[in-house]
């Protein structure tokens, strides 16, 4: 069975007028999912009312922490000494969210002691691996 970790944070929303809105949200990563980390949203701040999930490369949150990374529809970038704003870009628009910078820290070790840097490859073929076993019933 995978390991899931998640971790609750407060972000706060930059709104079009330059106002922040604080905003719970909850960091996930699945060690089923290696490479990827996932940023659920609340529905209050999603135009349709449903929560919103994004799942980017936990490569790009690490190098976001440090200096400018992105070229899709995430970009992250630290923002003075505390912060780091994550760019989120959509059909209908793009949302800018900011964080403190220790506590996308703290996921992203976290996540590390799920499946370390450099491992995620391996990781995901052990799964495929055990997947096709399950599914040829040991064969």
């Amino acid at each position: 069975m995978a390991v899931t970790l998640e971790q609750s944070a407060r972000a706060r929303l930059i709104t079009p007028e330059g106002r922040e809105r604080p905003i719970p949200v909850t960091l996930r990563y699945t060690e089923a999912d290696p490479l990827a980390v996932q940023i659920s949203f609340p529905p209050e701040v999603s135009l349709d009312g449903a929560e919103v999930t994004w799942v980017f490369g936990r490569g790009l949150l690490e190098a976001g922490l440090s200096a400018p990374a992105g070229t899709g529809d995430v970009h992250i970038w630290p923002c003075g000494r505390a912060r780091t704003v994550l760019e989120f870009h959509a059909v209908h628009g793009l949302a800018l969210v900011q964080f403190d910078r220790a506590a996308l820290r703290r996921f992203l070790m976290r996540s590390y002691a799920v499946v370390d840097a450099g491992d995620e490859e391996a990781e995901a073929d052990s799964d495929l691996d055990r997947s096709l076993h399950q599914l040829l019933g040991g064969v």
